[in-house]
């Protein structure tokens, strides 16, 4: 684990920018409301210990007018005014109220601008697409990926900001109270002689030796736990994930009759999880022995120690009782650490996890994936000079090629599986980071279509307007274009939200897919496998669809079927052999 000082800068520098944002304000402003508040707080708790004092030499004196003055009004004593217990009661549940109202609020402003500026993050320049290359480059390497993106922008935003009001709240509060309550206490504790030694404020004293060392064992004991709380929400997410798939992937996992293979992985994964968890049980078992012990310790400590000098007159019932009330306020605020240790390992894995998500972000472009540009270009030609690519893992797919495609010419590129027509694709729409080389495209729109549409969380309406908004096309437009597409029977079901990408089949997810294209009428057309999942027949029904309807775009095609060649003017082969890799035709 790293050293405390450059975790807490993490931490800082999590926290800071919320504060500098444009609702510095606003979060400023509640962030010392709430702190006012919670010395509004120590202050009452400093009243009720000169309160205690009264109550209890009352009770000792049998002085029933001042018992019932200290409980349901108020009164003057030597000490000051007291104000009775209803009246003090009161206002701390209102004002406990309150700061709990108002740490809430501060907690969701904060999260949902935390989580909206991550999550641009991610998506902004492609993040996401990155880092799930770098995992899959991690996968086969000794590097560490960034895991389970969604968990932390989900639930480590969330734990980071709640822990962190927590424990920064609860360490101001116990700051201000131990200076609030160790003069209180020190002008209690009277002087203590030691071997002839004169002690003043021993109580203070005793209280600090107290509190190191059940700081120090606590920390002893509760080291370990900040990474097993890291690795615990890693296997958590992981689990989750691959319930997620299974439920994504029901259809295949029927029919391939894969079940126990479905539940090893599961209970491998579920495994992992609870070994780790019997860890941590383990862990807190020792910490919270220790802990309640102390504790526990704690409540008859001070009368213990204070008790000779109640015995022998020296102070009253009402002094001994306020002494070893200040005593557990002095001690409470100086184990402070001790109280919170387990709080403090969540908080220190959740910072982690967070920083080293910001970390992978940042880096993206810094990795030296390589120097293939894309720009735009007045030519109406798509070029691509000197265009080398690569995998993550460092193998080559293609060398120092060059490629043109013209305007209207639509092109068919063949060649067998795995040899990287795809990361073509990739290339040519910006998105491959691998490689080195020059791509000029075009101006003008360009779509591609992957093998495998992405249908997002909503309505078949958006599902078919994607990316663009569904409310910005037309009705009849849609309807047309589902229509001609073969999708007919689903125009009831348009405004029904759903989860399409598992309703519809794979021929029913690439008409849709298709439907998009003629939505959009782009000037490029990039269509890699996108019409595989159909029957020949079908196939060569939507390329001629997309040649009617859409007679300006140029379509540029990944196919394997021999019956699409006629449709196009153009025909490459991407091929690997003894003299390189490259494009024939």
């Amino acid at each position: 684990m790293r050293a405390i000082g450059p975790f807490l800068l993490d931490a800082f520098r999590l926290a800071r920018p919320y504060f500098n944002s444009d609702e510095r304000w606003s979060a400023r402003g509640l962030l010392v409301l709430i702190i006012g508040l919670r010395l509004v707080l120590v202050g009452i708790n400093v009243q009720l210990s000169f309160w205690n004092r009264a109550f209890y030499n009352a009770l000792q004196d049998k002085d029933w007018d001042s018992f019932i003055s200290l409980l349901v009004f108020y009164k003057w004593n030597d000490q000051g005014f007291l104000p009775g217990f209803c009246s003090l009661a009161a206002c701390f549940v209102l004002i406990a109220v309150y700061r709990t109202w108002f740490t809430q609020q501060l907690t969701i402003k904060w999260r949902r601008w935390m989580t909206l500026r991550l999550q641009s993050a991610w998506l902004g320049d492609r993040a996401y697409w990155h880092l799930s290359l770098r995992a899959s480059a991690a996968s086969s390497t000794d590097a560490q990926p960034t895991d389970n993106p969604d968990q932390r922008i989900a639930e480590d935003v969330k734990g980071f900001i709640e822990s962190t009001l927590l424990l920064t709240l609860g360490l101001i509060s116990a700051v201000v109270t131990l200076a609030s309550f160790v003069a209180i206490l020190w002008g209690l504790s009277g002087m203590l002689e030691v071997w002839g030694i004169q002690i003043p404020g021993y109580m203070v004293w005793i209280a600090l030796v107290y509190s190191i060392i059940g700081t120090w064992l606590a920390h002893l004991v509760g080291k370990p736990l900040a990474g097993l709380r890291f690795r615990q929400q890693k296997v958590e997410a992981d689990f989750r994930f691959a319930l997620a798939r299974l439920r994504e992937n029901v259809e295949g996992i029927a029919l391939y009759r894969g079940e126990a293979q479905e539940s090893a992985s599961l209970r491998a994964r579920f495994g992992a999880l609870i070994d780790n968890w019997y860890q941590i049980m383990r862990k807190t078992k020792q910490l919270t022995s220790v802990t309640a012990v102390y504790d526990q310790t704690a409540v008859v400590f001070p009368l213990v120690i204070a008790a000779p000098r109640y015995f022998s007159g020296q102070i009253t019932l009402g002094a001994l009782t306020q002494t070893a009330g200040a005593f557990r306020q002095v001690e409470d605020s100086l184990s402070f650490f001790v109280h919170a240790y387990q709080e403090l390992a969540n908080w220190r894995a959740t910072v982690d996890r967070l920083v080293s998500f910001q970390a992978a972000i940042d880096a993206i472009g810094r990795d030296g994936a390589g120097q293939l540009t894309t720009t735009r270009s007045p030519d109406p030609a798509w070029h691509a000079s000197n265009l080398t690519l690569t995998l993550p893992d460092g193998r080559t797919l293609l060398h120092d090629a060059d490629l043109t495609l013209v305007a209207g010419q639509s092109v068919l590129i063949a060649g067998r599986s795995g040899l990287g027509k795809s990361t073509i694709f990739r290339a040519l729409a910006g998105i491959w980071p691998y490689g080195d080389g020059t791509i000029a495209a075009p101006a003008g729109t360009h779509m591609f279509l992957p093998q495998r549409p992405y249908l997002p969380l909503g309505t078949l309406r958006a599902a078919a307007a994607y990316p663009s908004v569904a409310t910005a096309i037309p009705d009849d437009a849609v309807r047309t274009a589902l229509t001609e597409v073969g999708l007919g029977h689903l125009l009831s079901r348009l405004d029904v939200e759903d989860s399409w990408s598992q309703r519809l089949s794979g021929g029913e997810q690439q008409r849709l897919a298709v439907a998009r294209a003629l939505l959009a009428k782009p000037d490029w057309l990039f269509l890699d496998e996108a019409t595989s999942s159909l029957d020949p027949e079908a196939e060569l029904e939507l390329y001629g669809l997309l040649k009617s309807q859409l007679p300006t775009t140029t379509i540029v095609s990944i196919a394997h079927r021999q019956a699409l060649a006629p449709l196009h003017d153009r025909r490459l082969t991407f091929t690997r052999d003894a003299a390189g890799m490259g494009f024939v035709g």
